[in-house]
């Protein structure tokens, strides 16, 4: 597990930023202390504006595994006191501090003994983490069988709409609830329990389930999955809301 290293403050520099939609970028920093981390992790960035105040926010790591450099996803949230900064104005070259790997209990490691299916369900930017551990299972030739749900309002929306075509380990399922992909096939919709049913793995598998989103979204998953008879100890949600 290589989150167990000891969690440091590191100074990372940019090295690559591109918008991944209209309000979220996608920015890989090269870190040369590093340690690498699990798929599912997450950090910290701390932002110090000139006259000392500093203010700090969590993101969830889109890469994984023992490099130096590490991908992120940022959604711009109006308002915010980090997003905002992140998502308009740092640029290549620039240099920002970040803190970890941290988080033990939302990742999935490779090296695990696993018999049963992994099921991941993301909802809008929550896939960012689940991605992480899609692009895990996709450098393990054997390993547990792999599914992603992923609702988000459109393909306009999308995070890593290339790379999650390409995954040949996880089966992708695109849910899309205000405007659907050319040939989708549904209606563009909210998420519904009989939708979740039919698109994951079911109970009797004893799947391994990491759900990831807006809090209402991620409540909503878990008490539909308990009540269609899945393990509540086989279920880990990470969840955000507030400032960014």
């Amino acid at each position: 597990m290589i989150t167990s290293n000891r969690v440091r403050w590191h100074l990372g520099r940019v090295i690559s930023r591109q918008f991944e939609t209209g309000s979220a970028v996608r920015l890989e920093l090269a870190v040369p202390t590093w340690p690498g981390n699990d798929a599912g992790a997450h950090l910290d960035i701390r932002l110090t504006a000139p006259g000392g105040y500093q203010a700090s926010r969590s993101y969830s790591l889109a890469s994984s595994g023992e490099s130096t450099r590490v991908v992120l996803v940022v959604q711009e949230l109006p308002g915010g006191e980090v997003s905002p900064f992140l998502v308009r104005q740092l640029a290549e070259g620039e240099e920002v501090e970040v803190q970890g790997p941290l988080g033990r209990f939302f990742v999935w490691i490779p090296a695990e003994p696993e018999q049963s299916p992994v099921q991941l369900i993301a909802g809008g930017s929550g896939v960012v983490p689940l991605f992480s551990m899609a692009s895990a299972r996709e450098r393990e030739l054997k390993g547990a069988e792999f599914r992603l749900l992923y609702s988000v309002r459109s393909p306009r929306d999308e995070f890593f709409a290339d790379e999650l075509a390409e995954l040949s380990r996880t089966v992708v399922e695109i849910v899309y609830t205000r405007e659907s992909a050319p040939g989708a096939g549904r209606p563009p919709g909210r998420l519904t329990r009989e939708a979740l049913a039919a698109s994951t793995f079911p109970a009797s598998l004893s799947p391994r389930i990491f759900v990831c989103g807006p809090t209402s979204f991620v409540e909503a998953v878990a008490g539909w999955l308990v009540e269609l008879g899945h393990d509540p100890t086989q279920i880990r949600t990470e969840r955000f809301g507030g400032s960014r």
